[in-house]
């Protein structure tokens, strides 16, 4: 079974498994900011492409479902890519499903408030994490959390 989470945002974090036991754990990070020539809805467009062309086809996404932010500005982003990737898996008839922010934290530290640093330092302990990248860690935790919980 294939699964794949997303920790969404301009910077995107990326992780997936092949694996049933979530083990050998892949990972990256979508840069989906505008170019200068770019309009505003580039992103949404590399996204989707992204999607698109992601081999293998997964058999469930995760993502993290965030409730409140900052600024307006990341809400807009937030809501337009969740908006994408929730219409992707309803058009190629992939079940997805949104785990709360407290509940991935929670999952992966012990604390539903933990920092990025927590949060990679944890990937590192327990899945062997080698970046510095909060966004492909958060993925990865999404992924496990996921899996965790069999949703």
């Amino acid at each position: 079974m294939i699964r794949l989470a997303f920790d969404l945002g301009t910077y995107c974090g990326v992780a997936w498994s092949e694996k049933d036991d979530g083990s050998e754990v892949k990972y990256t990070c979508l840069n989906l900011s505008s170019k200068g020539h770019e309009g505003g809805g580039m992103r949404y467009l590399k996204f989707r492409q992204f999607l698109t062309t992601f081999v293998p086809t997964p058999d469930v996404v995760y993502y993290e479902l965030v409730a409140r932010h900052k600024g307006t500005a990341a809400a807009h982003v937030y809501g337009g890519l969740q908006a994408v990737l929730m219409a992707w898996c309803e058009e190629n008839n992939i079940p997805y499903t949104g785990i709360a922010v407290q509940t991935i934290k929670k999952h992966a530290t012990g604390k539903g408030n933990a920092s990025k640093d927590m949060m990679i330092e944890a990937a590192r302990k327990e899945f062997g994490y080698e970046g510095s990248d909060d966004n492909e860690a958060d993925a990865i935790w999404v992924l496990d959390c996921g899996m965790s919980q069999q949703v």
